[in-house]
């Protein structure tokens, strides 16, 4: 689409257009709204093969799912933009977003769908086969690698959690303690109840033949049987756009990185600016952020509603006569407050009947 000048205003833009930036904005145009989204085209979930858990598109490919949507706020008279936002600032009325490229876009509200950067362990091996075989999530991929051995890489607050969960969907589950602190007595005896073995010694390396993960290599020079590892990266949520507005990400009360705080809505501290999505909620599968964007995309629209009906109300009575006190204006209130009941009254106002001495 050609620039947009800041000038320009929009009602909302959505920065980041991802599942919780797309399905905000389609929410936002189904309501009349203008709406923009500026997408980098950096999703989280790009070298995943499939995403799960969406229902009656299980199985999809990440990407074409955003094309999917795209296409779908398009339709319905969203914009999208190609760039990169790089700095935003509150204005009178609004804020306004500049881009990597240059471009300004001026808002009433924000909606910022960030995501997060998975920061993976320094074990060599692990980036290459992020989202394959390395894993985080059973819910997005326990299925594919069910009765299969399963490895999870230790050193997280998460990974012995990560590991009776990745139980449910195999038999064969080993924890690799790595750089991990020793376990307290409750977590072995819970770990050993549910057959879960448990390595000791750093892991260096991993196998693969014939681009599939065979088995993760320790420091000792051992080798164990692994055809997937779930890994638990420390998670950090991509908020430098918000500094100049006063916000940022904070540390996240269970350990596991840093989120911008929000509430139900996804309303932050700065008045006007919502996030959705893994920006705000770490731990959001594909469906739970789609449906973090469509309920801060109704929380924003409401509150648009509000401040146009304020405006609305402001400009009534700036037109009114002499003011909301003045006799034209008190008049016609007169008339809406007493309704049917102001004819009976004009005729007692108004009666032929001769004054009284």
């Amino acid at each position: 689409m050609t620039a947009q000048k800041a000038s320009e205003e929009l009602d909302v833009l959505v920065v980041g257009g991802g599942v919780a930036g797309l399905s905000g904005a389609l929410t936002l145009a189904r309501a009349r709204r203008s709406v923009l989204v500026v997408d980098s085209g950096e999703p989280r979930n790009a070298p995943a093969a499939a995403g799960h858990g969406l229902l009656s598109r299980d199985g999809i490919p990440p990407l074409e799912l955003l094309r999917l949507g795209r296409a779908e706020v398009v339709g319905y008279g969203g914009q999208i933009v190609s760039d990169r936002a790089v700095s935003a600032r509150r204005v009178e009325g609004g804020f306004v977003v500049e881009t990597g490229s240059g471009r300004s876009f001026r808002a009433r509200r924000l909606l910022v769908t960030t995501g997060l950067v998975d920061e993976l362990p320094e074990v060599p091996g692990l980036r290459e086969r992020w989202a394959r075989d390395v894993l985080h999530c059973p819910y997005c991929h326990g299925w594919e690698v069910r009765d299969r051995p399963i490895g999870v890489l230790g050193g997280s607050p998460m990974s012995v959690h990560q590991a009776l969960l990745f139980r449910q969907w195999s038999p064969e589950v080993t924890l690799f303690l790595h750089t991990g602190e020793d376990l307290a007595e409750e977590q072995w005896e819970r770990l050993a109840a549910r057959g879960i073995a448990v390595i000791d010694g750093e892991v260096t390396g991993l196998t693969v033949v014939e681009d599939r993960l065979t088995g993760v290599r320790l420091a000792s020079g051992r080798e164990v049987p692994a055809e997937a590892l779930a890994v638990a990266p420390r998670l950090a949520a991509r908020s430098e756009l918000l500094s100049g507005l006063g916000l940022g990400s904070v540390e996240h009360p269970m350990g596991v990185g840093t989120y911008v705080p929000s509430d139900p809505s996804g309303l932050t501290e700065v008045a006007g600016v919502w996030v959705a999505g893994n920006v705000t909620d770490l731990m959001a599968p594909v469906p739970v952020a789609q449906a973090a964007g469509l309920q801060a995309a109704a929380a924003i629209n409401a509150d648009l509603v509000n401040a146009d009906t304020d405006a609305a109300v402001a400009r009534r009575r700036a037109a009114a006569s002499g003011g909301v006190f003045g006799p034209a204006g008190e008049a016609e209130v007169c008339a809406r407050v007493l309704d049917e009941r102001r004819h009976g009254l004009d005729s007692l106002l108004h009666s032929e009947e001769p004054a009284r001495p």
